[in-house]
């Protein structure tokens, strides 16, 4: 396997590494206008997540750093084509991060509320958003014989990527759905068990059309297996979740995430962004990638620095592992 090949799959493990943690994040943000019925429940979800959220994101600029060091042609071309939906999703994480940390900074009612509000929609747009760039990023776009991207932002609001996007906010929510069952305790747990059902039964319909599409689309044996994969996760999680299991359904839930990834970057292979003006003009693993020397550097300096992450935020996992509920609120300080 060559090098440039090694990397694509890194770069598809990060991605699949941020979407597995960032997504039970994204679906407790939008959790707090779903699930929570009043403020010391709203505490609750976002201190289910605020010991992890940050470090979760780590994986989102790993990525993003991966795929300029290894694919600098991949890079250029998705961000200046994707500019306006990924400014958007940057300015919301930015947002997000802020407000997490300055919504308990005032005792006042308005002050809270709004941030709480920024919260949820800081965690539903980029929870969407992220599907429409993986749809649009798997389905091809307008590239031209210089590489560059060709359309125009409502070029990226097809139909296949749109449903992209519903699969992905969808998906997400479920899987913070659960995630909020396996760290609660009291009436709000059982509230995220009975939601955890509804919103499952919605995702299985949306996820089972888009894997079918993309399947029928770009798909081959080994993505075929992924998206078998992927649906029986998805369903024994809303078996799990039915019978309280939350361990498994988050688990499973999780699965149908890495599956749902793996066969995206599966259909995806050798190209990294498949051209809808001409086939030859689409940018592959070949002509996108940087020189041997640069991607054997940074295999080097990747062995090294992984483990390294990977343990420590393990741990981070380990130390806040217990479950929470409204008695665990102390009466705010200001």
């Amino acid at each position: 396997m060559e090098l440039h090949d090694v990397w694509f799959v890194l770069i598809a493990v990060l991605w699949t590494g941020y979407f597995f943690l960032e997504g039970f994040d994204f679906g407790v943000g939008v959790l707090t206008k779903l699930l929570a019925r009043n403020r010391p429940e709203k505490r609750v979800l976002i201190n289910t997540i605020g010991p992890v959220w940050d470090g979760n994101e780590v994986w989102l600029l790993s990525a993003g750093g991966a795929t300029f060091a290894a694919f600098p042609e991949w890079y250029a071309t998705l961000f200046s084509g994707f500019y306006l939906p990924l400014l958007l999703i940057l300015v919301c994480l930015i947002v997000r991060g802020v407000a997490f940390e300055y919504r308990a900074k005032r005792p006042e009612e308005h002050w809270q509320r709004n941030w709480e509000t920024a919260i949820f929609w800081t965690s539903l747009v980029p929870a969407f958003l992220w599907g429409v760039a993986f749809g649009n990023i798997v389905h091809g776009v307008k590239i031209d014989q210089e590489f560059n991207y060709a359309g125009g932002v409502l070029d990226l609001l097809n139909p296949y990527a749109l449903l992209g996007g519903l699969v992905t906010l969808a998906l997400f929510t479920f899987h913070g759905t659960v995630f909020v069952g396996l760290k609660t305790v009291g009436k709000i747990r059982e509230r995220a068990r009975k939601l955890a059902l509804r919103v499952g039964l919605v995702t299985a319909l949306l996820a089972v059309a888009f894997l079918l599409w993309t399947q029928a689309d770009r798909g081959d044996g080994a993505s075929l297996v992924a998206v078998a994969v992927a649906m029986a996760s998805l369903v024994l999680a809303l078996v799990a979740a039915r019978a309280g299991r939350e361990g498994w359904a988050f688990a499973l839930s999780g699965l149908t995430i890495v599956a749902t990834v793996a066969m995206l970057f599966l259909t995806l292979f050798p190209n990294v962004m498949p051209s809808t003006l001409n086939p030859d003009w689409s940018l592959t693993v070949t002509n996108a990638s940087s020189s041997p020397y640069t991607l054997k550097i940074m295999t080097w300096c990747a062995a090294v620095a992984t483990p390294i992450v990977m343990l420590y935020q393990g741990w981070t996992y380990w130390v806040f592992r217990k479950r929470i509920g409204t008695q665990h609120i102390a009466d705010p300080v200001h």
